[in-house]
């Protein structure tokens, strides 16, 4: 019996094989590789490795980091504090100390104060004439500009003070306790205009010392023999002076404003 179609189409496909996909690869786990991306060849990662790992990376590494050590030391030891008063300045003085200086420094005779007064007088007219004769000389000679210009910048800074603050306390409680509250304005203002309160302060052409420009420097050791650096001691001198001849700082500001010396 002839076999039907359909029986054979059936067997046909029996012996035809699904066509099934090739299993999937599992999924590439794309890892952090520290010597490059995948598919980074092995050559370019032994590379790198061996350039991270030189003694010559390493060394310049090193001399990086000693270099910016050194930079921060230089920095740490140039910086100064300059709210730091000298090392020569007074130290802190209580108001005992302060009557204590005031009365061993007594009040000055009225003939030596004038005396004094006299010496600064001298030495200030001087000054003048010799700014003058710079001025003038200026105006033709170079070297005499110069001169002039020097002059002037050493009388700066025999001015400049960084414990000006300290030397102004001292001389505001001082001058209370000599009684002249009232005139402290006039003593901050001509103690400024003398020496800006500096301790140091030397004028190169009069050769007057020291806070009140003492004219020579010396005389203020009748109140004490720190008086090369300290502060109460000249200011003591200087109210003693002030007092035997102007009465009070008022009328030592008074005649400076028409003079230009005290």
């Amino acid at each position: 019996m002839p076999k039907s179609r359909g029986t054979r189409g059936s067997h046909g496909a029996g012996r035809r094989r699904a066509s099934v996909p090739p299993p999937r690869e599992p999924a590439e786990s794309h890892h952090l590789d520290p010597y490059g991306p995948p598919g980074f060849r092995p050559e370019k990662k032994r590379r790198l490795r061996r350039a991270l790992t030189s003694n010559v990376t390493i060394t310049a590494v090193a001399i990086g980091a000693v270099g910016a050590a050194v930079v921060l030391v230089d920095i740490d030891r140039f910086v100064e504090d300059d709210s730091k008063p000298p090392k020569m300045a007074a130290a802190d003085l209580s108001t005992n100390d302060m009557l204590a200086k005031l009365t061993s420094a007594s009040d000055m005779d009225p003939v030596a104060a004038d005396a004094v007064a006299a010496a600064k007088k001298r030495a200030y007219e001087e000054h003048k004439r010799e700014l003058a004769r710079l001025k003038e000389k200026a105006k033709r000679e170079a070297k005499a500009r110069a001169e002039l210009k020097a002059r002037q910048e050493r009388e700066r800074l025999a001015k400049s003070n960084p414990s000006s603050a300290q030397n102004k306390a001292y001389g505001k409680k001082m001058n209370a306790l000599k009684g002249w509250s009232r005139c402290w304005p006039s003593l901050l203002t001509l103690w400024e205009h003398e020496s800006n309160w500096n301790e140091r302060a030397e004028n190169p052409s009069s050769g007057a010392y020291g806070i009140p420009q003492s004219l020579p420097g010396s005389k203020m050791a009748s109140a004490g023999g720190d008086w090369r650096t300290s502060s109460p001691t000249q200011i003591a001198w200087g109210l003693g002076y002030i007092k035997a001849r102007y009465d009070d700082p008022c009328g030592a500001w008074a005649f400076w404003q028409r003079n230009n010396w005290y």
